[in-house]
């Protein structure tokens, strides 16, 4: 298996404009391919989901990053081309067929070699080149760059629940959710050859999967050390010939670093499964011919009800909703109650929400019209196949 010879630092922060959502796509007029059903009024109303408000992003310097020259070099794409400008969509058949077929797809992740998020990576595209990056806004920023083509990143756990990082660099980034992929993650306790359980004081590893082992080592007697990535701890314990230190991290981890497995699936809980989202600078078309999931996010003016009645757009329409998120709207002001009586000030918030069904169905789209009149933002992040599979 190949991998990339060097690791894309992470850039500068980018900065939300005071009381302005941040999205850098308002610069080019969004266009989408016409589509079989509806297509008039489909394309219209996802154009005008993406374009209807002025959205802007204060900081037009983005500090490249520490590495990031040489994968410029290496870039099949003329990275200097205005992407933006000419949109050109997957469709479902097209993605499926860029997996096995042509040059090898550069995936990039969050983590090092024997990462969870490696192992996403090759199950959503098979005999891939995984790319590792150091932090989730490196792999976005990769994407748009063209330094890679694609990109799988954790978006929620059954036990750990929402990555909430990856929600925010949804909505400040430009890129397009194509597929899911689901991954059960079966956490490991290594140390190096010749250590053995007893002799363990300590234990490395990500704060959830410290977290998701809680009771067995508890019961071993093991303090616990944080650090940023599972696959990292091993490294660590294993480049530092650490005597007292293990590492809670994966199979494929132990072989790569050559360390030595203690105990196998020592995660409280054995439903313990990640899901990830597979981003693209482009969306697909969307088809009818599998289940297909829908993501988006909103806001909404404060008032009684609203929330409600925007769930019930869905519920109307026998739409299934998988997903509901809230996070809080980056340098918005405390919005005062209208009651001057009462000196209570509220947070705007987004709302990300997931539901079942493609944006081909006629349903979706008047679901999304029904929402867009009483919604003060809306916008469509990406309608691809659900995963059906478990790893």
């Amino acid at each position: 298996m190949a991998t990339a010879t060097s690791i894309i630092r992470s850039p500068a922060v980018l900065l939300f404009d005071k009381g302005a959502v941040s999205d850098q796509r308002t610069s080019s007029p969004f266009q989408v391919p016409q589509f079989s059903l509806n297509r008039r009024r489909f394309t219209a109303l996802f154009s005008s989901l993406h374009d209807g408000h002025n959205i802007n992003d204060g900081s037009n310097k983005i500090t490249k990053a520490v590495g990031l020259e040489k994968l410029f070099q290496d870039s099949p794409y003329d990275v200097s081309k205005d992407y933006l400008s000419h949109p050109r969509p997957l469709t479902s058949t097209q993605l499926s067929n860029t997996i096995s077929d042509g040059p090898r797809l550069r995936v990039a992740y969050q983590g090092v070699r024997g990462a969870y998020s490696e192992a996403a990576a090759e199950k959503a595209y098979p005999n891939c080149e995984p790319v590792p990056c150091d932090q989730f806004d490196a792999a976005f920023e990769a994407v748009e760059k063209w330094l890679v083509d694609r990109a799988v990143l954790p978006i929620e756990n059954s036990l750990g629940g929402s990555i909430h990082r990856n929600y925010d660099l949804l909505l400040r980034h430009s890129l397009h959710i194509v597929g899911e992929v689901k991954l059960a993650v079966r956490h490991c306790l290594l140390a190096n050859h010749g250590v053995r359980v007893e002799d363990l004081k300590r234990v490395l590893s990500h704060p959830q999967a410290l977290a998701q082992c809680e009771y067995t080592l508890t019961k071993i007697g093991l303090s616990r050390e944080a650090i940023d990535d599972t696959a990292l701890a091993a490294k660590h314990v294993a480049f530092e010939k650490l005597k007292d230190t293990g590492a809670v991290a994966s199979s494929t981890a132990a072989k790569i670093y050559g360390l030595n497995i203690l105990a196998e699936d020592i995660q409280d809980d054995c439903d313990n499964v990640t899901r990830f989202l597979m981003l693209a600078r482009e969306p697909i078309i969307p088809g009818v011919e599998k289940p297909f999931k829908t993501s988006i996010v909103f806001s909404l003016e404060e008032g009684p009800g609203v929330l409600f009645k925007a769930l019930a757009v869905f519920a109307l329409r026998q739409i299934n909703l998988t997903k509901i998120e809230s996070r809080p709207l980056r340098n918005q002001p405390l919005r005062a109650s209208d009651d001057s009586n009462n000196a209570s000030k509220y947070f705007d918030y987004l709302f990300y929400v997931d539901f079942e069904a493609s944006m081909a169905e006629e349903r979706a789209q008047n679901a999304l019209t029904h929402l867009k009149e009483f919604a003060t933002f809306l916008r469509v992040l990406g309608s691809y196949p659900v995963d059906t599979t478990m790893l």
